[in-house]
């Protein structure tokens, strides 16, 4: 996972603790620093760093974002690729790199509530993988779907279940 995801996850967890059902918007976190710890990173600076045109960022901006998010320093450089923090098999890279993904299409599709908040629900599951896996099974059984959506899902309209 890249420095970038890694913030861009972050601001999501923010969010969500923040009671805002949104991730932080970069701005929102950039006085949200400065408020609470009295410093200040440009937003044009974390921008860099969330796209990658600045792979690494400064000692003092890891520190000052490691202290506001409550994470250690270490969480927030780019993993070397392959690397994963526990002795398990590759599944737990997968599970990164879908949690990061079902993240991101959080945010693309912040204009949906309801598909953006499955997306982060899905993200935040234990395993992610599991949760996909077992989607795929569902959607693949002839009628459990529509059956499921019926008997759990929100409230639509017939307009709303067609788009």
């Amino acid at each position: 996972m890249t420095v970038g995801e890694k913030i861009r996850y972050l601001r999501e967890v923010e969010g969500s603790l923040r009671g805002l059902g949104r991730p932080m918007t970069q701005q929102e976190l950039m006085k949200a620093i400065r408020k609470e710890t009295g410093k200040a990173i440009s937003q044009s600076y974390l921008s860099q760093i969330e796209s990658g045109r600045r792979p690494h960022m400064t000692q003092a901006t890891r520190t000052l974002l490691a202290r506001f998010f409550k994470v250690h320093p270490g969480f927030l450089v780019t993993d070397p690729e392959g690397y994963h923090a526990e002795l398990t098999s590759d599944l737990r890279t997968t599970e990164g790199q879908l949690d990061v993904w079902l993240l991101q299409g959080s945010e693309r599709f912040a204009s949906d509530p309801a598909v953006s908040e499955a997306l982060i629900k899905a993200a935040r599951e234990s395993d992610t993988r599991r949760a996909i896996l077992l989607l795929g099974e569902i959607l693949n059984t002839p009628g459990l779907a529509d059956r499921l959506f019926e008997a759990l899902g929100p409230e639509t309209t017939p307009q709303q279940r067609r788009t």
